[in-house]
């Protein structure tokens, strides 16, 4: 199903959420394909996607993965949220007015806190940028642990070893002071 909504994002994200009810569940492990329209309201002044505008779209990617796999349904009815803690994009192609998105989201696992997803776009069958994302569940401005969220789905069990690339990238975070050091002006 294409969206072809322009108020941006509030009606593009009443559209995928209620398109998202209507999909396949799936499993955890599994990939949700999101299939998007880059549109003029959608570009930078060099006539490609925002960069902003791509974080944008990935969090409606991930709105439709946790709808098809069952997590926003538990969120509701305990009351919880959700929240990004991090993200690193690699932007490779530019994505133009009118190209057609595969936008794909995939969990590939969690630590004590976080869940870490990858997501893509893909225009004409490449790669213009990828995600990673550390998000959590959230309840009164505290991250609910994965494994509380886990087995309120009924899959405690889930717990992949998370990609080496992805755990390098969880060190370096660790490592990252913060706050940031910047001096003032």
């Amino acid at each position: 199903m294409q969206h072809h909504c322009g108020m941006y994002p509030f009606v593009r994200l009443a559209i995928v959420a209620a398109a998202a009810r209507r999909k396949e569940p799936l499993a955890l492990e599994e990939v949700a394909t999101l299939h998007l329209t880059c549109w003029p309201w959608d570009l930078d002044m060099f006539a490609e996607m925002n960069n902003g505008r791509v974080l944008t779209l990935y969090d409606l990617g991930r709105l439709d993965h946790a709808a098809r796999i069952g997590l926003s349904r538990h969120a509701r009815s305990h009351g919880w949220g959700f929240a990004v803690g991090g993200a690193s994009v690699r932007y490779r192609r530019r994505v133009r007015a009118f190209d057609r998105i595969s936008l794909r989201t995939r969990g590939l696992g969690h630590d004590m806190r976080w869940f870490y997803m990858h997501q893509a776009m893909v225009v004409r069958g490449e790669a213009a940028s990828a995600g990673l994302m550390r998000v959590a569940v959230t309840s009164r401005g505290r991250i609910v642990p994965p494994t509380t969220v886990l087995t309120a789905m009924g899959r405690p069990d889930w717990a992949p070893t998370l990609p080496d690339w992805a755990a390098k990238w969880i060190a370096a975070e660790a490592e990252r002071p913060w706050p940031p050091d910047l001096a003032a002006d």
